[in-house]
C-alpha cells in the first residue's frame, strides 16, 4: 500500500478512537494502529466540543485509493456523518460522507480552541460561495439558484 498523504476528518459523534480505527482498517483492508510505527497505517483519533467532536487524524494516507471514498465508506461503517476537506480554497466548505455513503458539498462554522477544531452549524452548499461552483462536488440547486443545464 503506497503511503504518501494526510486525512484529516470530523465525525459527528463522540466515538471510541478503537472503533474508529476499527471501521477505517475494514474500509482499506489493512491494519491501522495508533501512533506506532510499523507496518500499519498510524491513526490519531481524539475529541473536540463542536457538532463533529471525534477528531480523525491519519497519517500517511494510502495513494491509490480517493480520500472521499475511505471517507463515505468509514461514515457507513461508523453510522455518523464524515466530514473532510474538499477541493477547493474556501475555509468553510467541506464534503460531508453521510452515514448512508452519500457525499455532498456541505458549509460549516469552524471555531479553534486549545483542544482543535471545532465545527458546527453544518448547511448544503447553493453555490453562493466563490469557487464553490468549480468544486468537483457540485452544489445543491435551490429555487433561487437552479442546477446548470
Amino acid at each position: 500500500m503506497a503511503a504518501d498523504g494526510l486525512w484529516n476528518w470530523s465525525v459527528a459523534a463522540r466515538l471510541d478512537p478503537d472503533l474508529v480505527r476499527g471501521a477505517l482498517a475494514g474500509a482499506l483492508e489493512h491494519p491501522v494502529h495508533d501512533l506506532v510505527p510499523g507496518d500499519a497505517l498510524l491513526c490519531d483519533v481524539y475529541h473536540v466540543g463542536g457538532d463533529f467532536p471525534t477528531i480523525v487524524d491519519v497519517y500517511l494516507a494510502p495513494s491509490e485509493v480517493a480520500e472521499e471514498t475511505i471517507a463515505s465508506a468509514v461514515a457507513v461503517r461508523l453510522r455518523a456523518a464524515v466530514l473532510l476537506p474538499d477541493d477547493t480554497l474556501d475555509p468553510s466548505r467541506y464534503v460531508l460522507a453521510e452515514p448512508d455513503g452519500t457525499l455532498r458539498p456541505v458549509h460549516v462554522d469552524e471555531r479553534e480552541t486549545d483542544d482543535g477544531p471545532e465545527r458546527r452549524k453544518v448547511r448544503p452548499c447553493t453555490g453562493c460561495e466563490p469557487g464553490c461552483a468549480r468544486s468537483r462536488f457540485k452544489p445543491t440547486p435551490t429555487p433561487e439558484r437552479p442546477a446548470a443545464a
